[in-house]
């Protein structure tokens, strides 16, 4: 992705962590009739380094499990928190009106060699985790082992597995970093202001390059 020196971000714990907040994502994989891409829940594993592994499953009946060899490249994107930045929020405006608008977000891309797979030990395994993941936060979780064995079993055969090890991580930070001071008080005051949840959240992103 285009990737100016001040939007980014290099750490991989930074990465990882923002990969899980975000937990869907869109795998784009390049096959014989062009393009595919599915919108999915993924697991990152840290392991092996650098990088780390992702991890997920498509419907069987989803196509785009059959077009790419195991070399094939694949592409899995995420993103973060984001939200529009209208110009009316900058100093510069009342100084020069030199300004346009823009957008505030978080974005990840993790590319490598992706291989589908039907294992169902394998298959389990990712449901397992993604499973636990997301029940987590909740007071009663719901398991994977509370569906009938049986069951699960037919479940299991209606998807396919992926990995991807990651052989390029990049992340983009694009919070406001190329304005003034003053400006990207502007925005974090308006965000917080003007927003909901989410813009609020933006706003504590911008307000925290000011303190980096």
């Amino acid at each position: 992705m285009y990737l100016p020196m001040q939007f980014k971000e290099e750490r991989i714990d930074v990465l990882h962590a923002a990969i899980r907040q975000a937990r869907l994502g869109t795998l784009v994989t390049l096959g014989p009739e062009g393009l595919e891409a599915s919108h999915v829940p993924m697991l990152v594993d840290p392991a092996p380094g650098p990088y780390g592994t992702l991890r997920g499953h498509i419907a069987k009946a989803n196509g785009q499990w059959r077009a790419p060899s195991k070399e094939t490249q694949a592409l899995a994107m995420f993103l973060g928190p984001h939200a529009y930045v209208t110009p009316a929020w900058y100093a510069t405006k009342k100084e020069t009106g030199k300004v346009v608008p823009t957008w505030n977000y978080v974005a990840i891309h993790a590319n490598g060699p992706v291989e589908f797979f039907d294992d169902p030990e394998r298959l389990l395994a990712i449901v397992t985790g993604l499973t636990d993941t997301h029940e987590k936060p909740r007071a009663e979780p719901w398991a994977v082992t509370d569906a009938p064995a049986d069951f699960l079993r037919a479940q299991l055969k209606g998807i396919v597995g992926f990995e991807l090890p990651i052989a390029r991580l990049e992340g983009k930070w694009k919070m406001s970093q190329n304005r003034t001071v003053q400006d990207r008080g502007g925005v974090i005051e308006g965000l917080a202001r003007e927003g909901g949840p989410v813009e609020a959240t933006v706003s504590g992103m911008v307000a925290a390059t000011l303190r980096d």
